[in-house]
């Protein structure tokens, strides 16, 4: 979802570095896999295609903290069209 990021914090010798991949686009998300002694961050789309991706080595990882988006608004994700004329509006909760 838009707005997902994932903040990794990295050991580089002389202090923590700090890395961030965020979903830039709607529909797209970000994964996190852990293999082989790397950690790999993608942003990938609805199909699956990996549009970014970052890899570490998992032994100079010190953290993995997802962010996920924050909600919409109510009034905002609620879109809908005008009742037609002669129906009564339901909201369901």
């Amino acid at each position: 979802m838009r707005g997902d990021r994932v903040e990794v914090l990295v050991d580089v010798g002389d202090g923590v570095r700090s890395f961030e991949i965020t979903a830039t686009r709607d529909g797209r998300r970000v994964d996190v896999s852990i293999a082989r002694g790397t950690v790999e961050v993608a942003e990938v789309t609805r199909s699956g295609q990996v549009v970014r991706s970052a890899r570490f080595m998992a032994s100079r990882v010190v953290a993995v903290v997802e962010h996920p988006a924050a909600e919409q608004p109510a009034d905002s994700a609620r879109r809908r069209r005008a009742p037609v004329e002669g129906q009564e509006h339901i909201e369901f909760a």
